[in-house]
């Protein structure tokens, strides 16, 4: 199993505790960060909105693009998995903009691919916002554009969205033929584009038998396309205490709705509103995202990685953890549940 970590780009996870202690600026990323590699962290995804949609729309969010950067900059063993919206992106400028950054990195760049949710957003930035199987077309499109400047020396591309004449991309990524493309998405029009063009899925956050059916499925749509086997990441929040008693408290914490709606509730009722998730969620699904709380990482070290090892049979490759506060969960969650899984074989 590897081991990523959600950037705090939007000053922390929980839509019920105005004030995580977790700064959304530079300085607190990159010592975040840093700090990730020596504790023995794998990844950071590095999430992609221009507004803040846990804390509400007038608090700080940070850049997605020119913070991994700056990372790539600083670091040297982390894979940074950088979301990416193509209705967001020209994608012959992403391509070189992404290259450059990969080359910074030493190869260590990656997309998470994400057909985008929010209409408001893109209203307020004065850019297409599409209907949903509109946006995967306009993906699949986004992608053949980026793979093909990466991949050729000059590319040519005529379609639906894009057009491009012998346009030149160079220096190339490091990874070859491109850097590896995670996406996810629950729709039919989502897993028939990610099954026939990305390299992994990423999943909301499920029990271990849900995870098991979706990763067959998904297996068998890319062996049906003669494709290489993908690999399967997910999103969860973890919460790890000497007693079980202690972690079920702290979750009651973060999942008691105190008083009116926070701001960020109107974003969150706007991205379910623009889904075919299920509708009926409750308030431990608003309290932390991407169906977190669903994973079941909320016990002792013992009890979390018995649930880790339990992903693991159901075939999953990457667990994708949101914590708070950050510093602090991530070095105790290092020590008990990453080192003990590592000496463990997990």
């Amino acid at each position: 199993m590897r081991f990523g970590f959600w950037m705090p780009m939007f000053g922390g996870w929980l839509r019920n505790v105005p004030d995580e202690g977790m700064r959304a600026d530079w300085s607190y990323v990159r010592d975040l960060t840093t700090a990730a590699e020596r504790q023995g962290w794998d990844l950071t995804l590095i999430a992609e909105l221009n507004l803040n949609d846990i804390k509400g729309v007038e608090a700080p969010a940070l850049d997605a693009w020119s913070t991994a950067a700056a990372l790539a900059a600083v670091t040297s063993t982390l894979e940074l998995m950088v979301a990416v919206r193509p209705n967001f992106h020209h994608p012959a400028l992403f391509a070189k903009q992404a290259a450059n950054i990969d080359n910074i990195a030493g190869g260590r760049l990656t997309l998470n691919v994400v057909s985008s949710w929010w209409a408001d957003e893109a209203k307020q930035y004065g850019l297409q916002f599409d209907q949903h199987d509109d946006r995967y077309a306009r993906t699949a499109e986004w992608l053949a554009v980026v793979t093909g400047l990466w991949s050729q020396k000059r590319f040519t591309h005529s379609g639906r969205f894009y057009n491009l004449e012998d346009a030149i991309c160079e220096p190339k990524p490091v990874a070859q033929p491109r850097p590896r493309v995670y996406a996810g998405g629950e729709s039919e029009a989502a897993k028939a584009l990610i099954a026939r063009d990305c390299d992994s899925f990423v999943m909301h956050g499920d029990p271990p038998e849900v995870i098991a059916v979706k990763v067959a499925d998904m297996r068998a749509r890319r062996a049906a396309l003669g494709l290489p086997p993908m690999t399967f990441g997910m999103a969860a929040y973890a919460i790890v205490r000497d007693t079980e008693a202690e972690a079920q408290a702290e979750f009651a914490r973060i999942t008691t709705l105190r008083g009116d709606p926070p701001p960020g509730y109107d974003n969150f009722d706007q991205w379910l509103s623009g889904t075919q998730l299920e509708r009926e969620m409750q308030v431990q699904e608003y309290s932390v995202s991407n169906r977190g709380l669903r994973a079941g990482l909320v016990g002792t070290p013992d009890q979390v990685l018995e649930r880790i090892a339990d992903y693991e049979a159901a075939g999953l490759d990457l667990l994708l953890l949101q914590l708070s506060p950050q510093v602090e969960e991530m070095a105790r969650f290092a020590e008990t549940v990453i080192a003990p899984s590592r000496a463990a074989g997990f």
